[in-house]
């Protein structure tokens, strides 16, 4: 295992189960970059090609919109597994 593999598995998943909140070896991950969610993995295993082009919004209560607001993200142009901050939606 390579230093990144390691600095990898230390992070956490976003929405996992406290108990399984560590990526695993087996699956596939995007690190979110920006806004509130910065620095958690979104599980991506399984997702096709146009489902990983086209950007999700994730739920989280401590955007600007509160309980039930969204956290934008992209994937970064290029780079499958890097997902850029858009903003805040409701």
């Amino acid at each position: 295992m390579d230093r990144d593999d390691e600095q990898l598995l230390r992070r956490r998943v976003y929405r996992a189960e406290h108990d399984h909140s560590s990526p695993q070896h087996d699956r596939v991950y995007a690190e979110l970059i920006g806004g509130l969610l910065d620095g958690l993995l979104l599980d991506i295993t399984g997702w096709t090609a146009e489902e990983t082009e086209t950007g999700v919004a994730l739920m989280t209560e401590l955007g600007q919109f509160g309980a039930g607001g969204r956290a934008l993200y992209d994937p970064r142009p290029g780079e499958r597994n890097r997902w850029d901050w858009q903003g805040d939606g409701p």
